[in-house]
């Protein structure tokens, strides 16, 4: 991979060249924050999509479980609706705490999110106030972390005070968001001297942005016919609890899938396809005993960051972090984050793939008590309005689990894998893009782009040529191309321009073989099979080239 931020120019443009990824409405100057898969783009997404519902559901194995937890568990789908019942999103907690905070720039009108605007400041050791600041926009997911850029960025700031200064000043050093650098004056009421990241002009003070797109059910107008598109797909499953238990035959531990669409009003989306308004969600909420909860944490974390390496994310770009405390949600016993070093982060930098949280029994007792939040002494109550009841019910329907075996009843704790399937298709384009130098038809060395994906992942399969326009190879190279197809093998049939062209259109499309159809076929009834990465030519049987194929993909 090609891991500097320019770079991401190149994978950008290959994306719309060669049809992966093109900007929603374009040719009315498209809408930010949407995006709409091409040809190839679609059949990546789908092939990333089935290969972790295949893993995480169809084909999981059964005996990989944590020591001392049972041998045996069921994985079962859902597909629940994207516009649900606005109480669902009163109880989760997303009507009220769903949003972020956004500032304006008085003279250019540019908007940021506040935990996109980092204050790099000198604190005066004795009033604790910062007497020196310097801001920048940066693409981590919580202000409260301090990576290595950052950390160089904040020592330069420093640095450059103290030359301005003279010498050194009894302060000491410090980083936050503009949200916490604001409540050092009273919560907002005075404006840091840096101001807009761009202009340097005056900010506003922070205001909140709810993030859920707003929506009618029916012909109601007001307050009775408002709706909202899901932010995610989790609650869904935990709508359905009781009706999977009840209508299947899942024991507890079990797990129940949904592949599905969400949508935040994202307030500055950008990178590509990283931060998007509308967006997809792979999801697991994995019901457990709360004496096994712990093991089955650490089980799914250590599964899901294994999955991204099997297809091709490995080395130093990936990373499992562990969530500091006071980054963990209130309800949150523990998460983990993948994370992955996309090109467009600074060096360093990394950007989540998919959290994998332990929820502890957070959600099922909302839907049924109602909104829960902490007390003084930590514990999980029921909110309370200023009469004294609940401030939002929850349904009052029994979500407990009933052991027949035991007789005990419980509220499963909850083990959340939660990914982002078009952060993960962007992964592995990133990943699989390379570039090198091979020679031509004629020797000449030339540049040489190329996608390597995981052959499982990978848009096209296999392509087949003839090598010439005549002398039966289209008819052969056709028939060969139709029998791949009936084997439910994704593959192209390309006869246009010289062998050379032809190879590197596959390559930079990623297809892992190309099979050619030459002169010798009629003698020896075999054709050449070339390797995308290695470039190595070899002869095999015609009659066995389905079932080559079929074995290397199944490898």
């Amino acid at each position: 991979m090609i891991a500097m931020a320019q770079e991401m120019d190149k994978i950008v443009a290959l994306c719309k060249h060669r049809g992966f990824i093109f900007q929603s409405s374009e040719i009315y100057g498209g809408l930010n924050g949407f995006w709409d898969y091409g040809p190839l783009g679609v059949e990546l997404k789908r092939n990333v999509k089935e290969s972790w519902w295949r893993d995480m559901i169809t084909r999981h194995d059964e005996l990989n479980v944590p020591e001392g937890a049972p041998t045996a568990f069921s994985m079962v789908g859902l597909d629940c609706s994207i516009i649900m019942h606005p109480q669902v999103w009163k109880c989760s907690g997303h009507y009220d705490l769903f949003h972020d905070f956004m500032v304006d720039c008085k003279e250019c009108k540019s908007r940021f999110r506040v935990d996109h605007v980092t204050v790099a400041a000198m604190i005066d050791t004795a009033s604790k106030q910062p007497v020196a600041c310097e801001t920048y926009i940066h693409d981590a997911e919580s202000a409260d972390g301090l990576s290595k850029t950052q950390a160089k960025r904040l020592n330069k700031a420093v640095d450059q005070y103290k030359k301005e200064q003279g010498g050194d000043i009894d302060c000491e050093e410090a980083t936050m968001s503009l949200d916490a650098y604001l409540k050092l004056f009273d919560h907002g009421a005075a404006i840091p001297p840096a101001g807009c990241p761009k202009c340097r002009g005056e900010l506003t003070a922070p205001r909140e942005f709810n993030l859920m797109f707003k929506t009618t059910v029916g012909a109601l107008a007001g307050e009775e016919g408002t709706a909202f598109l899901r932010p995610e797909t989790a609650q869904g499953i935990f709508m359905n609890f009781k009706n999977v238990v009840d209508s299947s035959r899942v024991k507890i531990p079990f797990g129940i899938a949904q592949i599905g669409k969400s949508f935040r009003n994202e307030i500055t989306p950008r990178n590509y396809t990283f931060r998007s308004r509308e967006f997809e969600q792979m999801e697991i909420e994995f019901f457990c005993h709360p004496d096994e909860s712990r093991k089955w944490y650490e089980y799914w974390r250590d599964r899901r960051f294994d999955w991204y390496v099997r297809y091709g994310l490995a080395g130093d770009r990936l990373q499992l972090r562990d969530h500091d405390p006071d980054e963990l949600s209130h309800y949150s016993v523990g998460t983990a984050d993948v994370e992955y070093a996309f090109p467009f982060l600074d060096e360093g930098e990394f950007g989540e793939l998919e959290g994998d949280a332990h929820r502890g029994d957070f959600d099922l007792r909302s839907h049924m008590e109602g909104r829960l939040v902490r007390d003084e002494s930590g514990c999980l109550v029921v909110e309370q309005n200023e009469h004294g009841q609940p401030k939002y019910r929850g349904s009052g329907k029994d979500l407990r689990y009933f052991n027949d075996q035991t007789r005990e009843r419980f509220v499963p704790h909850v083990i959340e894998p939660s990914a982002g399937a078009d952060r993960a298709t962007l992964a592995f384009l990133c990943e699989a893009y390379n570039e090198d130098e091979q020679p031509d038809e004629k020797g000449k060395m030339q540049s040489r782009v190329y996608m390597k994906f995981h052959p499982q992942l990978a848009p096209i399969k296999v392509a087949v040529f003839p090598l010439i326009k005549k002398d039966g190879m289209p008819e052969r190279a056709a028939a060969l191309y139709r029998e791949l197809k009936q084997a439910g093998i994704a593959s192209m049939y390309d006869q246009q321009a010289a062998i050379g062209r032809r190879y590197r259109r596959q390559d930079e499309i990623g297809t892992p073989w190309c099979i050619t159809i030459d002169g010798q076929t009629a003698e020896d009834n075999a054709v050449t099979l070339r390797e995308r990465d290695t470039l190595e030519q070899t002869r095999i049987p015609i009659d066995r080239v389905v079932a080559d194929i079929t074995a290397r993909l199944n490898t």
